[in-house]
């Protein structure tokens, strides 16, 4: 019996942002949903308008995965995860064991293709890239959707999340905080 997919459904029960006052609280597993769409998205801007080759398709996966290891470490909150360069690499050992524990969940003829998704492979490291800015622009969603509310917590976050998405200095990035992002501070009766 493989315990694998019970463990990933915990995936509902870890909130995030777990030092902000949330209006609206968000799971890791909705908010992995989020990136894998984003990430998508990000992948077929790069193709389409920018002359990229990358795997929407796989680029979605490793997103839908990128922070289930969290259902044994629990969502750690990022300025403490990079607090200094010795918290960094602990936190990273610690999330390297979580991953192998979900792979070691799945049966033995199924292993290697999850390997492939939690172990970081050489030719997913463009891929890897896209997952993460889809992260941050996610972070950066959330933060918009919370000030919408009238929660100011999250202000300072936004500026922030808004400076690190514009150091990232990726065209489809670009494009898509120009096209997409701007749509997520508007009301239901607006975007219609």
């Amino acid at each position: 019996m493989s315990h694998f997919f019970a463990y990933l459904a915990r995936m509902k029960h870890i909130q995030r942002w777990g030092l902000m006052r949330n209006s609206v609280p968000e799971n890791i597993q909705e908010h992995s949903l989020e990136v894998a769409m984003i990430g998508h998205g990000l992948a077929v801007i790069r193709n389409r308008c920018f002359g990229g080759n990358v795997n929407p398709e796989r680029v979605a996966l490793l997103a839908v995965y990128h922070d289930a290891s969290e259902v044994i470490t629990g969502d750690l909150a990022t300025p403490i995860k990079t607090f200094n360069p010795e918290i960094k690499d602990a936190y990273k050992k610690i999330e390297g064991v979580a991953c192998k524990k979900l792979c070691d969940m799945v049966p033995r003829e199924l292993q290697e293709d999850y390997r492939g998704i939690f172990e970081q492979q050489a030719d997913d490291v463009e891929h890897w890239k896209l997952v993460k800015a889809a992260d941050k622009i996610c972070a950066y969603i959330k933060c918009v959707e919370e000030r919408k509310t009238g929660n100011q917590s999250f202000h300072r976050a936004e500026q922030k999340i808004r400076e690190q998405i514009a150091a990232l200095e990726q065209p489809e990035i670009e494009y898509f905080m120009v096209h997409y992002a701007p749509s997520f501070s508007l009301t239901l009766d607006e975007l219609n």
